[in-house]
């Protein structure tokens, strides 16, 4: 039985359990869909996200099991992926606006970080609905590029699977301290 790691970890220094919480899985419950509701959910919470000029710089192309567009997803998943990833809810392609069009004008220089902000808003919200988010770029970028034919101007940066995480979660997981965030972009 899924454990609800919400419930189960006392956050560490007093961060929000949500964030605590999260992992990344290496395995998904392939009979958990994630239906039209939980993925309008999913985009609402990402069209929130801060961005620099309030551009929203940021698309997703999704795919669920059964649908065209898992199929067109799937195929070009990296053999490491495959394994788990075609087993999740809800497959997601993130894509980032970096320039106007075919021309070489900037839409937006913050394009992937602000493409950052809305996935850690879509995966916050995917773990505040009991769902577990993975996100990866073990894909055929080159093949998958070519599948989906983004309009000019976009560009393909991860993917994100999302589900219902099979097995229990790790006990513990391994971070960087503070300190070390602090002093590690720093040579003295």
């Amino acid at each position: 039985m899924h454990r609800d790691v919400r419930r189960d970890r006392e956050p560490p220094g007093g961060i929000h359990p949500l964030l605590a919480g999260r992992f990344s899985p290496y395995e998904f419950d392939p009979s958990a869909a994630v239906d039209d509701h939980s993925l309008g959910l999913l985009l609402e919470a990402a069209r929130w996200a801060p961005s620099a000029g309030n551009s929203q710089p940021w698309g997703f192309f999704t795919g669920r099991p059964g649908e065209r567009e898992h199929e067109r997803v799937v195929r070009h998943l990296a053999p490491s992926s495959a394994r788990w990833a075609a087993d999740a809810g809800l497959l997601v392609v993130t894509l980032a606006r970096r320039y106007v069009d075919d021309t070489p004008l900037l839409y937006s220089e913050f394009a992937d970080y602000d493409l950052g902000q809305a996935v850690a808003h879509l995966t916050i919200q995917a773990q505040a609905m009991g769902l577990a988010s993975h996100q990866f770029r073990a894909f055929d970028l080159e093949g998958l590029t070519e599948e989906l034919r983004p309009n000019p101007g976009w560009a393909i940066i991860s993917m994100i699977a999302i589900g219902r995480a099979a097995g229990e979660p790790p006990e513990s997981r391994e971070r960087r301290g503070i300190a070390d965030l602090r002093s590690a972009p720093w040579s003295s």
